[in-house]
């Protein structure tokens, strides 16, 4: 059966999704495009204050009448369950509904995004009674032990590149902690976090407990991040924001925040990399998978000058061999950019790299496709000096920089970046030279003969330096939502 599909066909949700129900609420008017053919969607409005308020009010409602953070944690674990199930039964609609609005395709919305968002919120609901505290050490007659409890209400601020996925990152843990959660949607990509909310509802969750409002940054998101009634601000997107993020929380009340920002991911290959066609596979897909629009992207290729030649031109070969289309076709291989302002922000810095002495070797400009949608060459770059805005500035493109090494300190050494430190590849069949690369590269993620993470949910997901700081995924990714109480009871 054929997963392609007329986006014309599919129903798209419309309005905010509050108290478990959808509610149209005035507003400036944000129009939604289809990334494949720049055809509108259903537009949104920006809810601002006033829906962040209503979403605020019905989160407390919820958690005071569902008694959701003291219930039972298996009744907790059983109302996630239900809703997972949901979520996969809807598989098909939810996966339909990413690949139309975002740059996913539908070869990896349906049976990958879909079923992965229910998956996240399976394995977190397997949290709810684990979530331990400790009894410590005292003298006589006192018993002093540690709990963690929910911050209440946790807001989260989600990205356009996989829409489904990261906010279940966030919404999945919140909810099995305990917490109730206002999320706004990215305003390119709100449509399937929509639907998921609606599923939540379906599923019998208590309305309020999860809450979707639509808007710009400056005004909903920045409405979520200073409402005193929010304990929690989880976020991901590009470092500049996530700065603004954090200034924001700290000016209005101080509140814990969680950032996954951007990142300059290097891919070191060495000299034994082994099959140089499947290590040129997963160079390729490093840097080309999603159009470049992902914060781990493997924008920098650092590798051994005695195999340099060779890899590079298998890798260009393989940006020859994609087929650029629109998400909703099977066949398409190559995504659009997500916008025209994001297609001419990737162009103008990779002149501007250009015109800073890189050496183009392929790409560098408009792919043309079978539509209107922005297309953007997979691009490789030599001769990118570390004083270079194309190393220091993060694309979020399909591009990748070129750099030689003889010795693998140099490899090391240029791996390391000024700013960015979000995760980091290494492709070998040296596993004493991976374990001297994962130990010394500083980054929050390092993998071994791959680049991105698998479908799995127990290693955490985060960076160093400028990538941000908490974590999303992995028992880390609980615990972000939850704060610890001591508690000392002297008995006699």
């Amino acid at each position: 059966m054929s997963l392609s599909f007329n986006p014309d066909t599919v129903t798209v949700p419309s309005g905010h999704h509050i108290g478990g129900r959808f509610i149209d609420l005035p507003g400036e008017e944000i129009a939604v495009l289809r990334p494949s053919d720049v055809q509108p969607m259903r537009p949104i409005t920006d809810g601002g204050k006033a829906a962040v308020d209503m979403a605020v009010a019905a989160a407390k409602s919820a958690l005071a009448t569902s008694s959701w953070a003291r219930m039972n944690p298996r009744d907790r674990a059983k109302a996630l369950f239900r809703f997972a199930e949901r979520i996969e039964e809807k598989a098909e609609y939810l996966g339909r509904l990413e690949a139309m609005g975002s740059s996913r395709l539908v070869a990896g919305t349906i049976t990958g995004d879909a079923v992965r968002t229910a998956s996240v919120v399976r394995y977190f609901a397997e949290y709810c009674d684990k979530l331990e505290g400790i009894v410590t050490a005292t003298k006589g007659d006192t018993l002093s032990y540690t709990r963690r409890e929910p911050y209440g209400i946790a807001g989260a601020i989600v990205p356009w590149n996989f829409p489904m996925i990261t906010a279940a990152w966030k919404f999945a843990p919140a909810l099995a902690a305990g917490n109730a959660v206002v999320m706004k949607t990215s305003e390119l990509t709100p449509h399937s976090l929509l639907a998921l909310a609606e599923c939540a509802a379906e599923a019998g969750l208590p309305g309020g407990l999860i809450n979707v409002v639509n808007g710009w940054g400056h005004t909903t998101g920045a409405a979520i991040v200073s409402h005193p009634e929010i304990g929690i601000v989880s976020f991901t997107g590009s470092t500049a924001t996530g700065a603004a993020v954090m200034s924001l929380a700290a000016q209005s009340g101080i509140k814990p925040v969680v950032l996954e920002l951007g990142g300059k991911s290097p891919q070191i290959v060495t000299r034994n990399p082994g099959d140089m066609d499947a290590v040129a596979t997963r160079v390729a897909n490093g840097f080309m998978v999603n159009a470049g629009q992902v914060c781990t992207l493997a924008s920098r290729l650092i590798v051994d000058s005695a195999v340099a030649d060779e890899l590079t031109d298998r890798v260009i070969a393989k940006t020859k061999a994609i087929k650029a289309g629109p998400t909703w076709d099977e066949a398409t291989t190559f995504a659009p950019v997500i916008s025209a302002k994001q297609f001419e922000r990737i162009d103008a810095l990779v002149q501007e790299t250009v015109k800073q002495g890189a050496e183009v070797m392929t790409g560098a400009t408009r792919l043309e496709g079978p539509n209107e949608g922005n297309f953007y060459a997979p691009t490789v770059l030599a001769n990118v000096s570390r004083d270079n805005v194309g190393f220091s500035e993060e694309y979020f493109g399909p591009v990748m920089s070129v750099t030689t090494y003889d010795e693998i300190e140099q490899a090391i050494a240029e791996a390391q970046h000024p700013t960015y430190g979000l995760s980091a590849s290494v492709h070998t069949q040296d596993l004493k030279l991976a374990m001297k690369v994962a130990d010394a590269v500083e980054a929050g993620m390092v993998w071994v003969n791959q680049h991105g993470r698998d479908p799995e949910f127990t290693y955490a997901a985060g960076g160093w330096k400028g990538s941000g700081f908490g974590k999303d995924m992995g028992r880390a990714g609980i615990e972000e939502f939850t704060r610890q109480k001591a508690v000392w009871i002297n008995y006699l």
